[in-house]
């Protein structure tokens, strides 16, 4: 008689190769889908590794120019570069993958990047959609307020000084500590917000703690159970640092809502000419109040979602920036062009004003939106440059899907697009390695409207990012601010070759140029 533990010995080796290589490489839907290597049916330990070696953008671009449209990247991951039948399927309907829980996560509260529920994200998006479109933006008394302050009375008088005395400048943090105390300006108010470019002692202590997160997102983001575990048997894949790191870009959050909170209560605060309103914080904090939630989780479900907005309007923006001046300063007959341009606004952003007695002006966000070189150059800029050219995750529904042509593809599948492959299509982007603005203004109507269609700088559907128009509000009025008064020219840019990874920043961290008075 045979044992019942020799049958069970032999079976279970047969049944884990049929679960893990006969079904997967032979029977799946999934298996009619081209590979991306050789193992990806199999074993996702190809693009894991691509993931952490910094190699996934451009792994996945070479296997789509291979394959097609559809790739396999692994047993239950697939990569689409389609608009019909991939982004509209998969970014129309399917929910976001977990991997935005691990990697977007604050105080361990969901936020409206981390949410998984199409009703949850959709009845929080809606507490604040109103206050970042483009026509509350532009219309805004707070917002002008806010401009004129981190323009006039912040960004450009360093300028100034910088250009005066011959002095170079490192753009990055620069840009980065004028898009966090625009961002947080329009948040928690003037007075309440960030003040990283008249701090710069404090700001560059809060970049370090920001960039040593870095380079162990790939544990954080893909692996974080098996990091948990090496971590409890002593082997640190990120070091305590890191969370001590966290923990205080919370904490300084936190604060900001406290005392916006505060400031909300003050009869004085609301009649102070020196300030504005907290916007964001005071419309969200408003609507989250009347939930049944107890106070202290009210004020960190409200953290959780400044804080996140406050890390994407500085971080996204100050790179943004830095490709388009570092582009810039190696083409003074480009400046010139747009200097041309600029000085078609009314008023134009001259500083300091020709007239001291008169404080200088900002021309309105309708007349920045309306020069079509300025918009070139900020619209080319984040398609070559783009600052999140990674995949973006979803999983799909229950039942089964078509995803490019592909059926019966199962419940449960990770499935992406990325910025970076889909502005690297020929035939819709010539020479797409080119960063070439002009190709924004002299083509065809139906060149263009296919340019749009695929270019996916802020994704798409209903997670598409929701501050795009603050964004490119501060980006115009920053470019148009210092390309008025001053020429830039390359001092130092070593380093300025752009990351592999789903933030990518310059691989050098800095950007180091010269201002010049015009």
């Amino acid at each position: 008689m045979i044992s019942p533990l020799l049958i069970v010995g032999c079976s279970l080796p047969l049944f884990l190769v049929f679960q893990y290589f006969i079904f997967p490489v032979f029977l799946s839907p999934l298996s009619k889908i081209p590979n991306a290597h050789f193992t990806s049916s199999f074993s996702p330990a190809w693009i894991l590794w691509k993931r952490k070696a910094h190699h996934e953008n451009r792994a996945i671009l070479a296997a789509h120019e291979r394959c097609g449209p559809v790739v396999r990247l692994g047993p239950n991951e697939i990569s689409i570069n389609c608009i019909e039948g991939g982004l509209r399927t998969v970014y129309g309907n399917f929910e976001r993958h977990i991997w935005y829980t691990n990697a977007f996560q604050n105080y361990g509260i969901p936020n409206l990047v981390t949410m998984s529920g199409f009703k949850q994200h959709s009845e929080r998006k809606r507490m604040v959609t109103n206050i970042y479109s483009k026509s509350y933006i532009q219309n805004s008394e707070d917002m002008k307020k806010v401009s004129a302050v981190t323009i006039l009375d912040k960004l450009l008088p360093l300028i100034h000084s910088s250009a005066t005395a011959g002095t170079p400048v490192e753009v990055l943090e620069l840009l980065t500590a004028t898009n966090m105390d625009f961002t947080g300006a329009y948040i928690f108010g003037l007075n309440k917000g960030t003040n990283f470019l008249g701090d710069p002692q404090y700001r560059k202590h809060w970049l370090h703690l920001y960039l040593s997160r870095k380079p162990y997102s790939f544990w954080v983001n893909e692996l974080p159970t098996l990091g948990r575990f090496l971590r409890k048997l002593g082997i640190n894949v990120f070091p305590t640092s890191i969370d001590h790191a966290s923990h205080e870009i919370e904490n300084w959050c936190l604060e900001m809502c406290q005392a916006a909170a505060e400031a909300s209560k003050s009869q004085s605060q609301a009649q102070d000419p020196s300030t504005t309103e907290a916007i964001v914080y005071n419309q969200l904090a408003s609507r989250i109040a009347k939930s049944s939630l107890p106070p202290d989780t009210q004020l960190k479900v409200v953290a959780s979602e400044m804080l996140d907005q406050l890390l994407a309007g500085a971080e996204t923006s100050s790179v943004t920036l830095t490709y388009l001046m570092h582009e810039l300063s190696s083409r003074p007959s480009l400046q010139s062009a747009l200097r041309t341009e600029l000085l078609t606004l009314s008023p134009p952003i001259a500083f300091p004003p020709h007239q001291p007695s008169e404080p200088p002006l900002l021309p309105s966000s309708r007349t920045l939106d309306e020069l079509p070189l300025l918009d070139a150059l900020i619209t080319e800029t984040l398609r070559l440059h783009g600052v999140n050219p990674g995949p973006q995750p979803r999983i799909t529904p229950p039942g089964t899907s078509t995803i490019g042509g592909y059926a019966n593809i199962p419940a449960g599948v990770r499935v992406s697009a990325n910025a970076y492959t889909l502005h690297r299509n020929a035939s819709v982007f010539p020479s797409p390695e080119k960063w070439d603005p002009y190709r924004w203004i002299n083509v065809g109507k139906e060149e263009e409207k296919e340019m749009r269609r695929w270019w996916w700088a802020f994704s798409s559907g209903g997670r598409m990012c929701v501050g795009l128009h603050l964004a490119l509000h501060e980006m115009k009025l920053i470019v148009a601010a210092i390309y008025t008064n001053y020429t830039t020219a390359i001092i130092d840019d070593a380093g300025i070759e752009q990351e592999d990874a789903f933030i990518a920043r310059p691989k050098g961290n800095k950007l180091v140029l010269s201002f010049s008075h015009i």
